[in-house]
């Protein structure tokens, strides 16, 4: 058994057909490389056994990790991969079969750029007594957030930032904190940057060398987010006066990188014992490699957070790996504007995403001592890091559940994040620090009573097309309502159950196919149903039995 199942942790369901699908045709791989993880003393029969030879694989090289080893075995003739990895997953020598996934970060296209010598004033804010005196601090509206201060020039909300300015009068972070920065590595030599860097404990997974360089610059901008110095009149400034960031390299120039060197990446933090890692970038199906990785950090009380990627797409009925790994250590992160907003790009998920965090139009560090202005989820998630990272300074490590249940709790309530994270809410660091928790008008967690309906809604299995059928529901009392559906199997995008409240305005549209998903909350004591089908693909159906009230 694994180590990271033996915290008790709730993980994706491996099987080979999903493992096989979504590597050989959605995701892209090490072309004729499968990373397998062998029965303890199973690795030479399996080797031993004449069926092997048609599958055409032969070892490659061995992946030695702290608290395992796997194989990479490379296929030698023309059968798809998919077929290759399912066989093996069938085979009584395996534990487990995929594909040598590839990971990419999780940036939009550029923006913009300014060389260090070109950096002035921000001409959009006049620094006051408690803001550092780095020149671009004006243009940080991630930390400081006047309205009138994104880079760009767009018209923000005032206040709609992680807070730092007040956190600061508490703590500016420490250099006994270690945050391993796993990307393209950190241009340890930038003046904004070299203080805090502790480059002597990087590693280089590309080139197999203790050289952390970034050779792409992606890395180094969120290492500026997380600690670029203050007050050195250079730049910009970290959300981390003081921090020990270690570059780990696993991404190559171009961004992107194997899941052998994510997962020797992982395991290399873990043994230097860092206090977070932080991780933006994204890819891959499921992964018991990456999985059994996270876990094994997460037994060293590590942190681990992840960027929930750039697709604009429900991370709930869409993965996006690693932010989805059900594991305690993982924080996702979505990625909000100046205008307080969930940025267009950014993923999100009620039940799947913790957290959103300043991610577009974002000034930082990049290689070569220069500045950029980058947006993604890559940069929401360094701000997350370094408000971990003072609250890790302050407080020191607390248990996954409790800093999540905190971490939360205490962020800032946000309308445009309704249904896309797990309380809607923007991180304040601040509030992080103090456990202030802002009042919530919504229902309260651990609140619901489950109301069996008279009489279910649902349609006939298989339903017909053209359909509009509905119903009306009136819970004398109730100030929230939420809806459970028991099972649904609809023409994704084209069928589906909708959910209103006493306006007709609609909250959710339930399409595609899942088991026992309950639908965010409408206000109010009356709930309406609606079922619309089309005229082309007629599917299983619905079947509603109950709602929750508050």
């Amino acid at each position: 058994m694994n180590k990271y199942l033996r915290l008790g942790i709730s993980t994706f369901a491996f099987n080979a057909a999903m493992v096989c699908s979504l590597g050989a045709t959605e995701f892209p791989f090490r072309p004729g490389e499968i990373i397998v993880k062998f029965k303890p003393g199973h690795e030479k029969s399996f080797f031993a056994q004449k069926s092997i030879a048609s599958l055409g694989l032969y070892p490659k090289r061995d992946i030695n990790l702290s608290y395992e080893k796997l194989n990479v075995l490379a296929v030698n003739n023309k059968r798809s991969l998919s077929d290759i990895v399912a066989s093996l997953k069938n085979n009584p020598d395996v534990v487990y079969a995929e594909p040598n996934y590839i990971y990419s970060i999780q940036v939009m296209p550029k923006q913009g750029s300014s060389s260090q010598k070109k950096i002035e004033a921000s001409p959009f804010l006049q620094t006051t007594d408690v803001s550092p005196n780095d020149p671009s601090f004006g243009q940080l509206w991630g930390l400081r957030n006047t309205g009138s201060n994104e880079p760009q020039g767009k018209v923000g909300v005032e206040g709609a930032d992680v807070n730092a300015l007040k956190a600061w009068d508490l703590t500016k972070g420490s250099h006994n904190v270690r945050i391993a920065i796993i990307d393209t590595g950190v241009d340890y030599t930038h003046p904004d940057l070299k203080g805090n860097v502790d480059s002597a404990s990087g590693y280089n997974f590309v080139n197999n060398t203790k050289d952390a360089m970034d050779d792409h610059g992606h890395g180094t901008h969120c290492a500026g987010t997380i600690g670029a110095i203050h007050n050195n009149q250079i730049g910009v400034s970290g959300v981390m006066a003081e921090v020990s960031i270690i570059p780990i390299k696993f991404l190559d120039s171009s961004g992107s990188g194997s899941l052998e060197d994510a997962v020797k990446a992982i395991d290399y933090a873990t043994g230097l014992n860092v206090d977070l890692m932080s991780n933006s970038w994204g890819g891959g199906g499921p992964s018991e490699a990456m999985l059994a990785a996270i876990g094994h950090a997460a037994e060293k009380g590590i942190l681990f957070t992840a960027a929930a990627g750039n697709s604009s797409s429900n991370n709930d009925s869409s993965p996006s790996f690693p932010a989805n790994y059900n594991l305690p250590n993982v924080i996702s992160v979505a990625a909000l504007t100046a205008q307080n907003d969930l940025a267009y790009f950014s993923s999100y998920g009620r039940n799947s995403v913790h957290i959103a965090a300043p991610g577009h139009n974002i000034l930082s560090t990049i290689k070569g001592g220069k500045y950029e202005i980058m947006s993604g989820t890559s940069m929401a998630t360094p701000h997350v890091s370094g408000v971990l990272g003072l609250l890790l300074a302050k407080e020191g490590r607390l248990p996954f559940d409790v800093l999540r249940e905190r971490l939360t709790m205490t962020g800032v309530p946000v309308n445009a994040l309704r249904g896309k994270t797990q309380t809607a809410s923007r991180i304040d660091a601040y509030n992080l620090l103090t456990d202030t928790r802002p009042v919530r008008n919504g229902p309260t967690r651990g609140g619901w009573s489950t109301v069996k309906l008279s009489q279910p809604f649902e349609s006939d299995h298989p339903y017909k097309e053209n359909l509009s059928i509905s119903k009306n529901y009136t819970f004398p009392g109730a100030k929230f309502i939420r809806v459970k559906v028991a099972k649904y199997d609809l023409e994704t995008g084209y069928d589906y159950v909708r959910v209103a409240d006493h306006m007709g305005m609609t909250l959710e549209k339930v399409s595609g196919m899942g088991d026992d998903y309950t639908t965010d909350y409408i206000e109010g004591d009356y709930l309406q149903l609606d079922f619309i089908s089309d005229r082309s693909i007629n599917k299983w159906g619905f079947k509603i039995e109950e709602v929750e009230i508050q």
